[in-house]
């Protein structure tokens, strides 16, 4: 953001020099400076000079010998009559002509920062020639080339060149970002208000510069022109009109220099006019061609602006030469046959302001910051105005803008208006009454205070905002109710007013002390706490953490069964690999079994602690999809160890070893469950769903469906289980639940049962060990565990379960009879119940 010291000096009244204390101001109390620009040293030595004689060259056609009086400077190098000589093929020059000389030794303006030219005397044709009478390119000032510069501006020759157009200036450029918030501070007005209230002084806006101006009024037969607005919640504001009988040609040579100091390149009077006040106002602005628009509007005769979204396939030539295709919520301008411009960005090439341009329709609208950002990334078109526009402009000053450039279109080519001002205004009502985008804040002095850690008295807090025209108003004892001007869109709570009356006063004013802080030490993240534990448990046993990705690709959704209609996908995925977010963990593990095992990894233990999403898991409070902290493991082996089946039992041994065996159930799966993404990629018939004792659902542990296995290409011995880390969080967290042990000697024996093959593993074990305990000597501590299940080649009807009992007496020794006898019991309570037999 460039920032001329001369166009924000027409706006104070004070002097802000010197440079050295104005950019040390700005840097501490407005945005980071980037760089300083002394223009002066690009005209050093260039000077107004009158020619008072032009005669051809003796010795080429097209050159002049001209002697120009440069009001007594340079005498060393005039000759008798006191005229210096200076030799131009300009074909614009001629006598009595004021134009801008470069003596010899100075350096041509528009070689600076490339290979500087300096000029010299030299002889051309014969002819001496003691510098060179400068066009507009050759001083930097535009691009016209064609001739030399004709200074029809108040100069008197001897005048320094840089003076005539306050070209003696400073250019500050100022850092864009720290004006994120401040989209007032990207125009000259703001940036010369803010340096008004740093400085202490009181700072007042032009007049025409407020939200309810006079308005232009009808000069002239009205031209035909309509405004239909399909987007109101994009752009809340659209104002244009028509102005007739213009002449389209340059701009005023002040106004080009302007512009060119601040990097806009100068095309005619209406474009640069447009510009100008963007630069002035941050506020965008577009002039169109009311004859082309005429022309691509229809048979009908109606000339419309109508903003809509763009048309499946619509394409559009912008100013620049740039073909594109908007796609998606672009904002256009358009007629009701075609697309015209991308609203906020660029105007298209077929309806461009030029030299043969006799009627224009000036915009000055609003649009949604966040639809600008997303369509100039889109497209790859970051303009002057879309860099203004995703800022966040003001609507409340759309009329008084377009009705300043509209009297300065008239002034400055001759145009009538020739339509009312059409507001096409979809803003709050509240808006409009208080002419101020947010409504007024409460705050006090010690609330501001107490913020800052100052003591400003109430009128000196009230002086810092009322010098950038913020109206305050006292509200009893040192409360304040302070109104943001309608400019400004950034003052909406208590807080902001704090951060201007700090930056006002200066940050570095303030008193550097520490706060006084509680030094209590925060609470334990339980979640986090469980999450260490779960992960130094499974370590222990001998498990490895890896770390996938949160991202998957649907083909491995399918493989694993779950569907990718329940999974979130992702827009603009960072790979075609990562396409969805996961619907659970085990996907992703079973993914690098295999590689694992490739690798020479015969056997494998992989966990994982993450989050997993899904369409189907509902919404938290904020109504963002719901994220589930989930745990899960899987165990393999290589089938070359030719394992025997049981990888269920491993991976229930690490889920009980984490957990606590006491603490879990295991129950079938039901047919609600069978749904689950979480239980897709498992057996049934060889899985089991997960409760905490009590009730509460942890999670799924079983092997997997061959279709699985297949697809994956995991080896038979292969299983896991997928826990709700918030669970078990909670229990780990808890610690390890205590039994001492018995110092009498244990007694291990076995039992083995014969049971129909299709009774449930779970309820067998259940049974047995609730017996156990119901019929155990007292103070007695057991532990059961399996040892085996067997079934018979000749016998599918029946397997054969063992159990092994492990039993200790607190008070005694126990005998191998009372335990014989106690697994007796257990055996008939078996048969009677379940009809199982003891073998």
């Amino acid at each position: 953001m460039k920032v001329s010291v001369n166009l924000v000096k027409k706006y104070l009244d004070f002097d802000p020099l010197p440079i050295s204390d104005l950019e040390n101001r700005i840097g501490s109390q407005l945005g980071a400076v980037e760089s300083v620009t002394d223009l002066n040293v690009s005209y050093q030595g260039i000077m107004v000079a009158k020619v008072v004689k032009c005669e051809p060259h003796p010795n080429a056609d097209r050159l002049h010998v001209c002697k120009i009086d440069a009001g007594g400077k340079a005498q060393n190098l005039a000759h008798d009559d006191g005229y210096i000589q200076v030799v131009c093929g300009a074909p614009n020059v001629r006598e009595g002509l004021m134009v801008a000389w470069i003596p010899p030794g100075a350096v041509v303006p528009e070689s600076l920062g490339k290979d500087a030219f300096t000029i010299e005397t030299r002889e051309i044709r014969g002819q001496t020639s003691n510098g060179m009478l400068a066009s507009p390119r050759e001083l930097a000032l535009g691009a016209s080339h064609e001739g030399i510069l004709e200074i029809t501006d108040n100069a008197q020759p001897g005048q320094p060149f840089a003076e005539v157009y306050a070209l003696n200036d400073y250019i500050i450029d100022l850092e864009n970002k720290m004006f994120t918030h401040r989209p007032d501070c990207f125009g000259i007005l703001g940036v010369a208000r803010e340096i008004a209230g740093i400085y202490g002084r009181t700072f007042h806006s032009p007049g025409w510069y407020q939200p309810d101006p006079e308005l232009p009024v009808l000069e002239t037969e009205a031209l035909n022109l309509e405004v239909k607005n399909e987007l109101p919640e994009l752009v809340p504001r659209f104002c244009v009109i028509a102005l007739d009988n213009i002449e389209v040609k340059e701009s005023p040579f002040i106004l080009q220099t302007r512009l060119s100091r601040l990097g806009v390149r100068p095309i005619n009077n209406v474009v640069d006019l447009t510009n100008y006040y963007m630069l002035l106002i941050g506020q965008p602005l577009h002039a169109y061609d009311y004859d082309k628009v005429q022309r691509v509007s229809g048979d009908d005769g109606q000339v419309s602006l109508v903003i809509r979204h763009p048309r499946a396939g619509e394409k559009l030539m912008l100013l620049g030469g740039k073909e594109v295709e908007p796609k998606g919520k672009a904002i256009m301008i358009a007629t009701t046959q075609k697309a015209i411009g991308i609203g906020g960005i660029m105007g298209g090439a077929e309806t461009e302001v030029d030299e043969n341009t006799k009627r224009i329709i000036v915009e000055c609208a609003n649009f949604d910051m966040y639809s600008i950002r997303r369509t100039s990334m889109a497209c790859g078109l970051f303009t002057d105005a879309a860099t203004r526009f995703t800022k966040g402009q003001s609507p409340l000053q759309n009329l008084a803008v377009l009705a300043k450039i509209t009297a300065d279109l008239k002034q400055l080519t001759g145009g009538k208006v020739a339509t009312k001002l059409i507001d096409d205004n979809h803003l709050l009502a509240a808006v409009l009454e208080r002419k101020s985008v947010y409504p007024p804040v409460n705050v006090s002095t010690e609330f501001i205070n107490t913020r800052l850690g100052l003591k400003l008295s109430t009128e000196e807090i009230t002086k810092l905002l009322e010098n950038v025209e913020i109206a305050v108003q006292r509200s009893g004892g040192e409360g304040l109710i302070v109104k943001a001007p309608f400019w400004r869109t950034d003052i909406e709570i208590p807080e902001d007013v704090v951060e201007e009356v700090g930056r006002l006063h200066g940050y570095d004013k303030l008193p550097l002390e520490l706060p006084k802080r509680d030094i209590t030490p925060a609470p334990k993240d339980q979640l986090l706490s469980g999450k260490a534990a779960i992960r130094a448990h499974l370590a222990k046993s001998g498990a490895n953490e890896v770390l996938t990705y949160s991202f998957v690709h649907g083909n491995l959704l399918d493989k694993v069964g779950q569907d990718r209609a329940k999974a979130f996908q992702i827009a603009n995925a960072l790979s075609p690999d990562l396409q969805y977010y996961r619907l659970s963990l085990m996907p992703s593990l079973l993914s690098i079994v295999h590689p694992n095992i490739k690798a020479g990894y015969d056997k494998v233990a992989l966990f994982e602690l993450g989050k997993i999403h899904g369409v189907d898991q509902g919404s938290d409070e904020d109504d963002l999809p719901r994220e589930v902290d989930v745990t899960a493991l899987v165990v393999a082996a290589a089938d070359k160890l030719k394992k025997s089946s049981g990888a269920y039992y491993e991976a229930r041994c690490y889920l009980e070893n984490l957990v606590g065996s006491s603490e879990l159930e295991f129950k079938p799966v039901t047919k609600e469950a069978e749904n689950y993404s979480v239980v897709q990629p498992y057996e049934l018939n060889r899985t089991a769903l997960v409760n905490i004792k009590g009730g509460e659902f942890l999670g799924v542990i079983g092997e997997f469906k061959p279709s699985v296995s297949r697809a994956l290409k995991l080896p038979k011995y292969c299983a896991g289980f997928e826990i709700d880390t918030k669970l078990v969080a909670p229990i780990l967290a808890a610690g390890p639940k205590y039994s001492p042990l018995p110092c009498f000697p244990k007694v291990t024996q076995d039992i083995t049962l014969r049971v129909a093959a299709d009774l449930e593993y779970q309820t067998l074990f259940d049974f047995v060990r609730q017996k156990i305990n119901e019929f155990k000597p007292a103070h007695s501590l057991v532990e059961l565990t399996p040892v085996d299940i067997y079934q018979k080649e000749d016998d599918k009807s029946h397997k054969q379960v063992t159990f092994r009992l492990n039993i200790a007496n607190y008070a005694r020794t126990l005998t191998d009879n009372e335990v014989s006898k106690l697994l007796d019991v257990v055996a008939m309570n078996t048969k009677e119940t379940l009809k199982a037999e003891r073998v």
